[in-house]
């Protein structure tokens, strides 16, 4: 299906884009209005007047910058993660042409158009936050006769005894992170993508995620996991002085095509959720160290509120257990280790066993996972009271370059340097 154009009666993502300037405080009122809203945006495609569309379609990431996208954008309701393999054959120039087709299309789906050649899945919609990532694993450089430029924060992670990994499922010679406020949209980049990849490379492994959607609740705040638990808390912020040395890689390193870039750890952490659900509320919130209502530590306060690890109850005992997650991740009690974590959950139905498969996609930043993702989970991997509920069953470790500037495609300072 050809774009549409202006003399015909269906409406472009571009035309559609083109209202949401217009409206403005509008877009706020139909996100409000609910209902009403909805009615208004019917009528008046119905009356062949252009629809404003809501806040949530409006928003638009942009995908040329110093970062790549979807690493400190706000969390996207939809998910989709991809690993690809280089096809037999396929090597440096195969790989650059894909990395230029692929970042022409994400540059477009980013910003609301349609692609050549589009399946019309999004068409209705404008960009809703969709942002598209991509990064290398070890074995692109060997595919690609680019060893002597392969970051050594690649080597191989450590293996931890809560790992049950299944290699089907885990590494890559690429990856892709897609996330959108919408499900066809985020559907929509995600087949775009694996249709562009064409002869080039092939789907190794696919996940596919969620979090709660924008305006479910009375207003922002910390998502919440499938244990019920508020999660990331602690994420380290962009207006801290420290966050760009810890989360990018800064230039004048030892690959200076990695300045801008970050690491990416991914996990599919599955979470025994009849076994947590049999704890009882206060054993649950011993486990993690904080409230469950509200995320706030044991030791009392907010959210915010910094984790009193030397606070002692009137019966003698660490208010947070010596144990408890939220003690043994703090940053304080690892070296100041810390990463971005930015996750999706996942519920792929139901097991074998009757148990739900759900859980967990894992993702988090830094500029070096030696020093970040690392070190945490050696921790928590020696006597975390959660670790009885949760299996980690894949694992992938991925570079991921800085923003390409206008003109170029992702990985074109590597791949043509």
């Amino acid at each position: 299906m050809s774009r549409a154009t202006d003399d015909k009666p269906e409406l472009s993502r571009r035309r559609l884009l083109g209202t949401a300037g217009a409206a403005g405080a509008a877009g706020l009122a139909l996100g409000a209005a609910g209902g009403a809203g909805v009615y208004a945006a019917a009528a008046g495609r119905d009356s062949g007047s252009s629809p404003a569309l809501s806040t949530v379609g409006s928003t638009e990431v942009v995908f040329h910058g110093k970062h790549q996208a979807g690493i400190t954008t706000p969390l996207q309701s939809r998910g989709h993660l991809i690993a690809f393999d280089l096809a037999p054959g396929a090597g440096r120039k195969e790989a650059a042409a894909l990395l230029r087709r692929w970042s022409a299309t994400a540059a477009e789906l980013m910003a609301g158009r349609a692609p050549a050649a589009d399946t019309g899945i999004a068409r209705d919609a404008g960009p809703s936050s969709l942002t598209v990532t991509f990064g290398f694993g070890r074995t692109f450089f060997d595919r690609t006769g680019l060893t002597a430029r392969r970051p050594v924060e690649l080597d191989p992670l450590p293996s931890f005894s809560s790992d049950a990994l299944d290699p089907k499922r885990s590494e890559g010679d690429l990856w892709v992170q897609i996330g959108a406020n919408d499900a066809l949209v985020a559907f929509h980049a995600l087949r775009a993508l694996q249709k562009d990849a064409g002869s080039a490379a092939r789907v190794r492994w696919q996940m596919n995620g969620f979090n709660r959607s924008p305006g479910a609740t009375a207003g922002p705040m910390t998502a919440r996991n499938l244990m019920g638990q508020v999660d990331g808390t602690n994420n380290p912020k962009p207006t801290e002085p420290d966050f760009d040395r810890r989360i990018f890689v800064p230039a004048g390193g030892a690959q200076p095509w990695m300045a801008g870039g970050s690491y990416a750890v991914v996990r599919r952490i599955r979470m025994l959720l009849d076994d947590w659900e049999q704890l009882p509320l206060k054993k649950q919130e011993q486990v993690i160290g904080r409230r469950k209502a509200d995320g706030a530590p044991l030791t009392g306060g907010t959210e915010t509120t910094k984790l009193d690890l030397d606070k002692f109850g009137p019966d003698g005992k660490l208010v947070i257990p010596d144990n408890a997650h939220a003690r043994i991740s703090a940053p304080e009690q690892n070296g100041g280790a810390a990463m971005l974590r930015r996750p999706f959950s996942f519920h792929d139905g139901i097991a074998a066993d009757g148990a739900p498969d759900a859980g967990l996609l894992f993702i988090c930043w830094q500029a070096d996972p030696l020093r970040g993702f690392v070190p945490v989970q050696r921790k928590l991997d020696r006597g975390d009271a959660l670790s009885p509920f949760i299996r980690h069953e894949s694992s992938g470790l991925f570079a991921v370059p800085g923003g390409p500037d206008r003109g170029e495609y992702v990985g074109q300072r590597l791949l043509e340097s």
